[in-house]
């Protein structure tokens, strides 16, 4: 029965305590609070102590298996007890340096060991990309797997996650631990053996699924003693389908993306809808919608993502509805409908926004490019794009249970997390997680040279400067990384690389299969990759030989993105680990970011209208137009955070009675 309770059990323990939002003066003193944390936590006080560990190695480097082990074997007992001193963690630490030695041939340097002491310090490390996160999240996560309560490891996608376990695996065996990976369609048996192992690898939504499965299985059964009861008279066979055994550390890796990019977004448990009589009216929502006038009908707000009907669409809609009957005589449900028609049509874009797959609509990550099978558009917004695209229309599906990103990973007894961009977003993390930012300087000097952005009136007249860029630089043998916004542009721009006899190749949501090998070889000497911006994130781009002489890899950007992370990202795939190499971003003033971002008195008085001037604009003035535009999208986003933030402690404080339902 111990077992039991140690494992699955203590989940139903738990009852997630949500954070309220500080206002006023709480969020003064929680400001302050936060420049304090990040204070005391500065990265040359991990430095530090990373020498001190670094300088055990004399010691430990000397000792046979055998003898690492028992002195393994003697520390590990402090720490499942929670009695290790910062002591016993430094010996630990230097332990786990000579560990990795033997088992995967890596050795920890200061870097590695400063960030993996922020991150057992419950801090999100700035690591460069290429500094070597992988072993840092090992180093960490073997600390807190010793502690015997469960560590999570959450990765960007289904790939790394399998890779990155199998790449640890030794070194945790190594250290007596058991290390598990979740993948999508894994059966209920081996997701509990996955997740009852001392160190679990896998993404944040299959780890928030999860959870919200067990919650749905939970029930009605408050804390540990209920369930307990349950099982003694019988009726605890729920509570033996439990895939978690709770929410105690989790290691988050690419930190940027699950706590920024995607915070906003509810993760949904949900179940097919009932009512067939919807079909019909989504079908004759597009055929109305297809009817009406895009100039005078209605209003396209590019900020919001939202549509208004005007006065004479309003007028113009009753009549076209009045034949229907139905749900067409109500005046706030027709216009309900045709708003998502109408949106689905000016605003989702196939081949950026979606892609079509098997007759199905399957949706892009804008953050990431990566393909979303499993995720569909709430509010009957699937099903307007479904009737668009004049596919079968699949019925709404009824939601059970939701949870944002933001309010689960507040529910982590400890939480840390690296990235190689999270300096933009140093408050919000305090202000949300309660997580100081440390910035771990890189190992050896960065030569990554950033070139100035070069501005385009049109997006035609861009393209052919990437295209000429790259055919003068592809002449030196260089290799070149092209990041993309979208699935469509990647696929422009690879037509104009072909035709003017530019071998290449093509990386994006619908040719992602072999993403890791494509994007291990864009290091390689007269390489050309054409990628949207999920530019293999997470794997390590090697030059081949003779490049580094020629100035290494050079990336670049056909747009600035609505975040600067993003843009850093990218950039960050050329000069790792002390390489050489360049970046340029071409933008246009018919860019996304230009046009979801202009206030309407900025396009009133044409000042952002290339109308009269040469095809290239580049000056120091219309980068500086570009930048502030990219805050102002900044902004926006953290607004948007910031909502769902208060709405979860509105949950909170007015719905605590249902605090099991989420």
């Amino acid at each position: 029965m111990e077992s039991v309770v140690h494992t699955r059990w203590r989940m139903l323990a738990q009852l997630p305590q949500g954070e309220i939002v500080p206002r006023g003066l709480d969020a003064l003193w929680h400001q302050i609070a936060g420049r304090a944390g990040r204070l005391r936590h500065r990265w040359h006080h991990f430095f530090k102590i990373a020498e001190q560990i670094l300088d055990r190695e004399k010691e430990l480097a000397p000792l046979t298996d055998r003898q690492l082990r028992r002195l393994m074997m003697a520390l590990r007992p402090r720490f499942q007890l929670q009695r290790d001193t910062p002591d016993d963690r430094e010996q630990a630490l230097a332990v786990l340096r000579e560990v990795a030695t033997r088992t995967v041939g890596l050795r920890p340097h200061r870097e590695q060991v400063a960030a993996a002491l922020a991150l057992e310090a419950g801090c999100v490390a700035e690591m460069a990309t290429g500094e070597g996160k992988t072993l840092v999240a090992a180093l960490s996560a073997v600390l807190c797997g010793w502690r015997g309560r469960g560590c999570h490891v959450i990765t960007a996608n289904d790939y790394l996650a399998a890779r990155d376990a199998d790449l640890m695996r030794a070194v945790y065996h190594y250290c007596g631990l058991s290390v598990g990976c979740i993948t999508p369609q894994m059966p209920t048996d081996a997701r509990q053996q996955a997740y009852d192992a001392d160190v679990t690898y896998a993404t944040n939504k299959e780890i928030a699924a999860d959870f919200l499965r067990d919650r749905l299985l939970k029930g009605d059964l408050h804390g540990l003693p209920s369930a307990l009861l349950a099982k003694i008279i019988g009726r605890g066979d729920r509570i033996d389908r439990l895939v978690q055994r709770g929410l105690e550390c989790a290691i988050v890796d690419e930190a940027d993306s699950v706590f920024i990019d995607e915070a906003a977004t509810p993760l949904l448990i949900s179940g097919q809808g009932t009512n067939q009589d919807q079909v019909e009216a989504y079908e004759q929502a597009a055929k109305l919608a297809g009817r009406l006038d895009p100039v005078h009908d209605c209003v396209v707000d590019s900020q919001t993502r939202q549509i208004r009907l005007t006065a004479a669409g309003r007028k113009r809609l009753a009549l076209l509805a009045e034949p229907q009957g139905g749900v067409w005589r109500g005046q706030r449900r027709r216009e309900e409908l045709i708003r998502q028609s109408l949106a689905a049509r000016m605003l989702f874009l196939r081949g950026q926004h979606y892609v079509v797959q098997n007759d199905k609509v399957v949706i892009v990550d804008e953050f990431t490019g990566r393909l979303m099978p499993d995720r569909t558009w709430r509010d009957g917004l699937h099903q307007a794009v479904e009737a668009k695209e004049g596919l079968r229309i699949n019925l709404p599906r009824e939601t059970h249970a939701r949870i944002s990103f933001q309010r689960f990973f507040r529910m982590y007894r400890k939480l840390a997390g690296m990235s190689g961009t999270l300096a933009e977003a140093r408050s919000e993390l305090w202000g949300i997680y309660r997580l100081p930012m440390i910035v771990i300087p890189t190992h050896r000097p960065c030569r990554r040279v950033i070139l100035p952005d070069r501005v385009f009136t049109s997006a035609g007249a861009k393209r052919s400067a990437v295209v000429e860029a790259v055919e003068q630089l592809h002449r030196t043998g260089r290799p070149i990384l092209i990041g993309t916004g979208s699935i469509r542009e990647s696929e422009r721009l690879s037509d104009l690389l072909r035709a003017r006899h530019l071998r290449h190749r093509l990386l994006n949501a619908e040719r992602q299969a072999s993403e890791a090998a494509v994007i291990a070889a864009a290091g390689h000497k007269g390489q050309i990759t054409v990628a949207t911006n999920m530019a293999g994130r997470g794997t390590d781009i090697k030059l081949g030989a003779g490049v580094a002489q020629e100035g290494g890899l050079h990336v670049i950007a056909t747009q600035r993105f609505e975040a600067r992370r993003i843009d850093r990202q990218l950039f960050g795939r050329c000069a790792r680990q002390g390489d050489p190499g360049s970046c340029q971003a071409f933008v246009s003033l018919e860019d996304e970011l230009v046009k979801k971002h202009t206030g309407r008195l900025e396009m009133a008085t044409g000042c952002w209208s290339g109308r009269g001037l040469r095809p290239e604009i580049s000056s120091y003035r219309w980068r500086r137009k570009i930048e502030k535009l990219q805050r102002r999208a900044e902004q926006a986003a953290a607004r948007m955070r910031q909502e769902v933030l208060l709405a979860d402690s509105w949950l909170d404080d007015n719905l605590g009675f249902a605090a099991n339902e989420y």
